[in-house]
């Protein structure tokens, strides 16, 4: 697996530095005023700086539709149907059938990618009945503002040395057919992610439940076996070195002037792979994610944090293993239909 066939120059120097710092401080913004769903303050920045090199106002709107359009959805299906979920079920699949066209067109990308992660994570937590639902809307709503603003901030503190050149657009786009067996795709294996978390108790699974949706960024079959692999490499990372911050900090594991600098660190080392590999989704960006899940949902004085790293790893085996012969399936069978084939119809 080649990780470091992309030389870094200054600008993914300082994008590394932007992704590492925003994701730090949304952390510590987090902990200190003691807000819940610190996962949504550290991975969304981690998310926004990641996919995109340089904060724009494009992504900015993207990022808060998301959110806003994300928590109405959330509301409206969680207040009226929450204790329903057989009536819920075919109403996500249409939600997430055209969050996922939107990434398939690719100018949209971001908006349902944040959309998608976002109204998977919020619809599990939303099916537990104290918790209460405002404030699960409201707290991603203020990650995701927060999350835009620390954007601007680190791009005005660590800015680009030279202007980057536009993303090259593949000539003529992507064929219609193409485009529905990758929504359809998507939007079957997050339902049924959905449902299997809704039978389930695995409320303290939700980096389990965060692999099956980014397994499913890259958008075809290929992208995702390829991805999958990625995937456990980087989560084996992300837990390796969260249990050795615990380690070596031990009883002041939840100081957090002792911790936001190692994860200040981590982070920064998980985004140099990230920016190498300049794939998107891959080893470095799976590291990050499962850093920013342990740091900013599990880390607290009483939490046994051990536990929950391995028990982090053990799940998204399994996660990824299942995600992968449904996706395989669903795949083969979206090939036999020509309005719906992958490749030339």
């Amino acid at each position: 697996m080649a990780l470091w066939h992309h030389p870094l120059s200054d600008n993914d120097v300082r994008q590394c530095l932007r992704i590492a710092t925003g994701a730090t401080l949304g952390f510590t913004v987090c902990k200190f005023f003691d807000c819940n769903f610190g996962v949504f303050f550290t991975v969304t920045p981690m998310l926004l700086l990641g996919l995109v090199p340089v904060m724009n106002g494009r992504a900015a709107r993207q990022l808060l539709a998301s959110a806003v359009i994300s928590g109405l959805e959330v509301g409206v299906l969680g207040g009226l149907l929450g204790a329903h979920p057989g009536l819920m079920t075919p109403l996500v699949f249409v939600l997430f059938t055209y969050k996922f066209a939107c990434m398939s067109k690719g100018r949209f990308f971001l908006f349902g990618a944040n959309s998608v992660l976002s109204l998977s994570i919020m619809l599990h937590f939303a099916s537990y009945p104290d918790l209460p639902l405002n404030t699960l809307v409201f707290g991603n709503l203020g990650a995701n503002i927060l999350s835009v603003l620390i954007a601007y901030l680190v791009t005005w503190l660590i800015p680009d040395v030279t202007e980057r050149q536009p993303p090259a657009m593949p000539a003529g786009g992507k064929q219609t057919h193409r485009m529905r067996h990758e929504a359809l795709m998507g939007a079957s294996l997050a339902t049924i992610s959905f449902v299997v978390f809704q039978l389930f108790d695995l409320r303290d699974s939700i980096s389990a439940q965060a692999t099956t949706v980014l397994l499913l960024f890259p958008m075809h079959w290929n992208g995702t076996l390829s991805y999958a692999r990625k995937r456990a490499v980087g989560t084996v990372l992300g837990v390796a070195y969260g249990v050795a911050c615990q380690a070596i900090l031990y009883d002041w594991f939840g100081v957090l002037i002792l911790v936001a600098p190692l994860l200040w660190i981590g982070t920064l080392l998980f985004a140099k792979a990230h920016v190498k590999e300049a794939s998107g989704s891959g080893v470095g960006f799976g590291a990050m994610a499962t850093l920013g899940i342990l740091f900013g949902q599990y880390l607290s004085p009483s939490q046994d944090f051990m536990y929950d790293a391995l028990y982090r790893v053990s799940s998204n085996i399994v996660a990824i293993v299942i995600t992968l012969m449904l996706c395989f399936a669903l795949h083969k069978l979206l090939n036999y239909f020509p309005a719906t084939r992958f490749g030339t119809a």
